[in-house]
């Protein structure tokens, strides 16, 4: 269950390897979370989190998890939710892909839209449902700014977190009244391995930055979270840009 101050004491991730996933969960963990999961494609990088968050003092366990195998997800999940129950599931798995690569490969394309949707649906459904069966916990996913409008430069990556950050908001809901707070969080650019050498926005951010935002939004129990806040403003007046106008803008 949650403390008195709205921290986690139990913590699963989806993509236990996301350095913003890895940010927040340190940040739990000085605040009192005790038991975390990291469930991902085993690969020594998984194995280094775990230590490095066992090493903060957490008692921390890795899981084979692979959001392009919706099959496994309802056995897999479900055996972690055996053990006890789990006070907050963040996903947070994606690829970023590139865009021009990808949009002459039409099977790579699908494997990002897969990646970051068809798979977040399937393991966002199979916790909802175990979370509502528990009677309390959070359900946080990392969507994106590229999921408010399309742009020329990312618009596969953009329109499957676009499908996502609708999911997201209608599982939200769907559960409302049962007990489960679901919160979608909107970052921008963040600075991390996935986005090394892209060029950086003006209101580019960190992994540190989107985990303060994380635990601030658990705590007033939000439905949804801009990193950095200001971006709200950004995307609610690019929404509304004519579309001529719009193609123009170096984006």
């Amino acid at each position: 269950m949650k403390d008195a101050f709205g921290t986690p004491q139990s913590l699963l991730i989806l993509g236990g390897t996301s350095e913003i996933a890895l940010a927040t969960a340190r940040r739990l963990i000085a605040r009192r979370t005790r038991t975390v999961w990291l469930a991902g494609r085993p690969s020594p990088d998984l194995e280094r989190a775990a230590a490095h968050l066992r090493g903060l003092g957490a008692e921390t366990h890795t899981v084979a998890f692979d959001a392009l195998a919706p099959d496994s997800h309802e056995t897999i999940l479900g055996k972690i939710f055996a053990e006890g129950d789990i006070d907050m599931v963040l996903v947070a798995f994606g690829m970023l892909g590139d865009q021009a690569h990808d949009e002459r490969d039409p099977v790579a394309a699908v494997r990002v839209a897969q990646t970051n949707y068809t798979g977040a649906v399937s393991a966002g459904l199979v916790c909802a449902r175990a979370l509502q069966a528990q009677g309390h916990g959070s359900l946080v996913v990392l969507s994106s700014v590229a999921a408010e409008r399309a742009r020329r430069s990312n618009f596969i990556y953009g329109s499957a977190k676009a499908g996502l950050d609708a999911f997201t908001q209608g599982l939200g809901d769907a559960l409302h009244g049962t007990g489960v707070h679901v919160m979608v969080v909107r970052p921008g650019f963040v600075r991390t391995s996935m986005t090394a050498g892209r060029p950086e926005t003006s209101l580019a951010t960190t992994p540190e930055a989107v985990a303060t935002a994380i635990e601030l939004g658990l705590r007033r129990r939000s439905e949804t979270v801009w990193v950095p806040g200001a971006l709200r403003l950004v995307m609610a007046a690019l929404r509304h840009v004519p579309r001529p106008l719009f193609r123009r803008l170096p984006l």
